[in-house]
């Protein structure tokens, strides 16, 4: 029995969240799909496209690669099945409004179902939205984070000994303030090879776009108020990782207990090397620390080459 069955709040997101596998089955996360249509034939993300598919189309410049957001009718869907296993109330936490209409169909929804809905605009994407996700489902299932190993096993013992709380019932609302709370406390950083899929899919102003194409450099992007942001441009591939590092230890640093997600799309050989990075700058401070392919969805308006860090709290 899913943990989603015993929980009285049920969560639900989409997928540009980028869970890691089995995390969505594991704590019970209802997960509704977006569309990726190349060359005008729908692929739903995580079941018809597989990333090494997706990569081949990015790359072959000839085709034309874009996103769908799920209509409310995915949205009933999903929350007529989080009824039907028990649920008495449920949060929908969803990838920014100001990239996608996705929330907005999860808001028209919600007034149908079953159950009382409580969305939330995440003002983010990947594993921003989906770090807020999973802390939600694990205080909607009233259970401590997973433990770790090694290094990360140590903090993590340390940090629960500090916080250690009695359990208590949840509501749909403090479950839903904790998911904006955890999205707001991240930061991400990607490092990708162009501007041109953001500037294509209307996700980047023009005059970000024209600012980011100087010949040789490399764009690393942020999210601020939900928004796709320019923030600066290396001149290599390899000083682009090691800024992306930097950013994020410099961030981290600065708080008290820490988790990391790293975000690629076919280079988990690259992805691990930046974890293992950040494992041994962060040492103690870091409790957690996952690679998450990126998001079908992400990557189509990204490019191939996309790399992320995000660094929340724990």
């Amino acid at each position: 029995m899913s943990r989603q069955a015993l929980s009285r709040v049920a969560v639900v997101t989409d997928s540009t969240a980028s869970l890691p596998a089995g995390v969505a089955e594991r704590w019970g996360i209802g997960v509704v799909p977006l569309d990726v249509i190349v060359d005008g034939v729908e692929h739903v993300e995580g079941i018809d496209l597989s990333p090494a598919e997706l990569l081949a189309a990015l790359r072959q410049g000839s085709r034309r690669v874009t996103t769908s957001q799920p209509p409310p009718a995915a949205f009933a869907a999903a929350y007529e099945r989080a009824a039907a296993a028990g649920a008495h109330e449920i949060v929908s936490v969803h990838l920014s409004g100001e990239l996608s209409g996705t929330v907005r169909a999860a808001r028209l929804a919600a007034a149908s179902s079953p159950v009382p809905v409580q969305v939330v605009d995440s003002r983010a994407v990947g594993m921003v939205l989906g770090f807020a996700v999973i802390e939600a489902a694990r205080l909607a299932a009233q259970q401590p984070a997973p433990g770790p190993t090694g290094r990360l096993a140590v903090a993590r013992s340390r940090w629960q000994d500090r916080h250690r709380t009695d359990p208590v019932a949840h509501t749909a609302a403090d479950v839903a303030a904790l998911a904006h709370r955890t999205a707001g406390s991240a930061r991400v950083w990607f490092l990708v090879d162009s501007l041109d899929h953001l500037r294509r899919g209307g996700r980047l102003s023009a005059p970000a776009a024209a600012l980011g194409a100087v010949l040789g450099l490399r764009p690393i992007l942020t999210l601020t108020d939900g928004r796709v942001e320019l923030l600066e441009k290396v001149r290599t591939r390899r000083a682009g990782r090691d800024r992306l590092v930097a950013l994020a230890v410099a961030d981290a640093s600065a708080r008290t207990a820490t988790r990391i997600a790293v975000h690629h799309l076919q280079q988990p050989d690259v992805a691990q090397a930046l974890v293992d990075e950040l494992v041994a700058a962060l040492g103690d401070s870091l409790v957690e620390a996952v690679v998450s392919e990126s998001s079908a969805v992400l990557a189509a308006h990204t490019g191939p080459g996309v790399l992320g860090i995000v660094v929340a709290d724990a």
